[in-house]
Formats: structure tokens, sequence, C-alpha cells
């Protein structure tokens, strides 16, 4: 099913624009008998037709003459001749109201695509039945415009309200939802074009169109600003979905870590390895000539050393962060897994003191490799004097450290 974006947004209210008696550079005339006018009347004469009668009837109950509405409803409202564009009175009743409805985008429904005609029937569908469900929005002028880019819909209407007080019969939007059922205050018209909207999704999903959310409106800007407002929000669209895609792999992180459980075998398997390395490690430098013809092999075990014992902290590491998720295993398996847990600490303890041994045995392998390197200056029938270097170089180095120095704290990253 094809995916199409539903704009049901409210219109400047420009008659002569919506019927074509001046053009706009977005309109193509040669496309313009294309247009479908559903309803066109004068905007004075619906004004008559809907209030006229109402009017006579409260003047006729009028007793003072200044108490009456002189000349038409409209006049009275708005102290001018109807106009072709929409008013608001002092009491901030507006003249009549346009909705404009559109199916799509220039790229996927405007003209010369292939859905162009689908949504043109989708529209056609929904105005024709727009009156039976409003009957207090009467619709006075209504066009499918289908020569510019998009083809969409205006609908301009009248809302009529009855009343108690007053004119029986007056212009109020806030009196003709009530009449229609979407209840008080300002919520009302969010409640009918959700309604509205509703009955065009249903229209779309008929013809095979899924409908999106719909757009927000574009309010009072121009159709060149408001293309270049809709691409800049196109853009941050994307951005978004880029970020929460992006969050959504963090997440999943984040509960790949949440559900790990320790392996404690293979824990002990590394821990296993390690004394492994440590056994072979002392049988290679218990003497300086071990040391000396084995020196590629002891660095080789310093680095697989060094290996082992991240990959235990990161181990370590890794059940410190879920705590929270071990707590609430521990709720659920019991006993068990209070075990599992005190075993995972005490590995845990015995990694730290791994470290701590390595740290000794690398500062003999730095020992024996400096003690390396001196053999290798000098000739071997002069190992008292290179022992004797050897010394004298560590004498210095203690009444270094004997010295006052600022400690450094290590952090393992």
């Amino acid at each position: 099913m094809k995916e199409k974006r539903i704009s049901f947004s409210q219109g400047k209210g420009l008659l002569s624009h919506d019927n074509r008696l001046f053009m706009t550079s977005n309109v193509d005339p040669l496309r313009t008998p294309d247009n479908i006018t559903f309803v066109c009347q004068p905007i004075a004469e619906a004004y008559d037709q809907l209030f006229g009668q109402a009017t006579e009837r409260y003047n006729a109950h009028q007793k003072r003459n200044d108490r009456n509405i002189h000349g038409s409803y409209y006049e009275y409202l708005f102290h001018c001749k109807p106009s072709n564009s929409i008013l608001i009175s002092a009491d901030k009743r507006k003249s009549f109201y346009e909705d404009v409805m559109q199916i799509g985008k220039m790229e996927d429904s405007g003209v010369g695509t292939e859905d162009f005609q689908l949504v043109a029937e989708c529209l056609k569908e929904y105005m024709t039945g727009f009156q039976e469900r409003n009957p207090n929005f009467y619709v006075f002028n209504a066009v499918l415009h289908m020569d510019e880019q998009t083809l969409h819909l205006h609908i301009d209407y009248i809302p009529v309200g009855h009343y108690q007080r007053g004119q029986d019969t007056q212009n109020g939007i806030a009196q003709a939802l009530k009449e229609m059922g979407y209840g008080d205050g300002k919520n009302a018209i969010a409640r009918w074009r959700a309604a509205e909207v509703e009955v065009m999704n249903a229209i779309c999903r008929a013809h095979g169109i899924e409908p999106l959310a719909p757009e927000k409106s574009r309010g009072t800007l121009e159709v060149a600003e408001y293309k270049e407002q809709r691409h800049k929000a196109d853009q941050l669209a994307e951005e978004n979905a880029r970020v929460e895609a992006e969050i959504a792999e963090k997440k999943q992180e984040r509960d790949q870590i949440l559900r790990y459980l320790p392996d404690v075998e293979k824990t002990s398997r590394l821990e296993f390895k390690f004394d492994e390395l440590c056994d072979e490690l002392d049988g290679l430098i218990k003497n300086p000539l071990s040391a000396t013809k084995n020196r590629k092999r002891i660095a080789e075990l310093g680095e697989e050393m060094k290996k082992r014992l991240m990959a235990s902290y990161k181990a370590r590491d890794r059940s410190e962060t879920t705590v929270y998720e071990v707590r609430e295993e521990n709720e659920k398996l019991g006993k068990d897994w209070k075990e599992t847990r005190e075993r995972n600490r005490k590995l845990s303890a015995n990694n730290h003191k791994l470290y701590q041994e390595k740290s000794a045995l690398q500062s003999q392998v730095d020992e024996l490799t400096e003690f390396i390197s001196l053999l290798e200056r000098f000739d071997l029938r002069k190992y008292g004097e290179a022992k004797a270097l050897q010394e004298n170089i560590h004498r210095q180095r203690e009444q270094q450290q004997e010295q006052p120095s600022k400690k450094k704290k290590w952090v393992l990253e």
C-alpha cells in the first residue's frame, strides 16, 4: 500500500485567487480549465440566505429603532460591503473560514506523477460528503485546484449557530461546533479537524493509500517560503531519524550490558591460564643466563599476560556495571544466584591479586631486561664488572626514590 502524508491546514481565504480572478506565479493557466468547482456562491448572497430572515425576525421584536440591525447582517458585523477576503469583526468573528486539504507532495502526487488522478478522486470523494457531515458549516465556495504543481482542495464555509439571546441565527463557530457534537472550549476545533482527517484516512485506505500523520499548517507563508520551510523541515526530520537510530543503537547496547551475566567457567579458565603463564615465566627467569637466552619468549609472555589481565578486568567491569540487573535476577533466582554473585566477586578479587602479581613480575622482567642489555654490551668474562655496574644503578634508583615526590594516582580506564 502506498504511503502519503495528509495536509489539512487553514487557508488564507482569498476567494479571488481560489476562483482564478487573478493568477499567481505558481499557476499554469493552460491547466486552469481542469480545475473542479463544486460550489461558487457570492458571499453576500450566502449571508442573505443564511441570516436574512433571522435579521428580520430580530428587528421585528425590537421596540427601539436604535437596537435594530440596519442594512445586511454582514455589514452589521464587519462594517463594510461584502469582501472576497476574510474579515474579522470587533468580537473576533471571521466573515468565513477556509480549509485546504492536500494528499501527498509534489514528488509523489504532483503533476505528471502516477498517482495524480488517484489523489484527485480521493479529494473529490471527500468534498462530496463534507456538507452532509458538517451541517453547521455552510459551504459557499469550494474548488479543487489542478493547475498548480500539487493538486489541493479549497473549502470556504460560514459557521452557523443558533442562540436564545439576540438574533436567533448568527455567525458563530463555537456554537456551530457544539451543535455538531464537538463540545465546548478551545479544543473543539481540534476535535473536529481530527474527525475530518479520519474521514480522509478512510477514503485514502479504500483507494490503496496508507495515510501518514497530517502536516502542520503553513499559516500565512507564501508558497515559495512554505516550500523552503518544508525543505528545512524534511532535512530536520532526516536528522532526527538518524539521531533516533543512534539512540536506538545505544539503547540496544545498554540492554545488552544490562542483560549481561558473568561467565564463571570462562573466568575460571582465564585464571588457570594466567597461573600457567606465571609458572612458565618463573622458570625462564631463574638465572641471568636463562633470561638472556629466552628473552624473546619472556617478552611474548609479558604481552600474553597483559591481554589475559585486560580480559579479566573487562569481565569484572561488566559485572560491576550490571549490579542493578544482578539484583533483579537475584530476586527471581534466589539462593542459586546469590552463590553465583559471590563466586564472581571472589573471582574479581583474584583478578586484582593477579594484577598485583603481574606488576611485581613485570618489575622483575624489566630488571632482567636491563641486565641483559648490559650483558650484551660487555664480554661474559666481565660479568663481575657488569654485576657491579647494575648494583650501582640500583643504589642510585633507591636514593632517588627516598627523595620526596608527588604520588600519582592510577585509574583503570
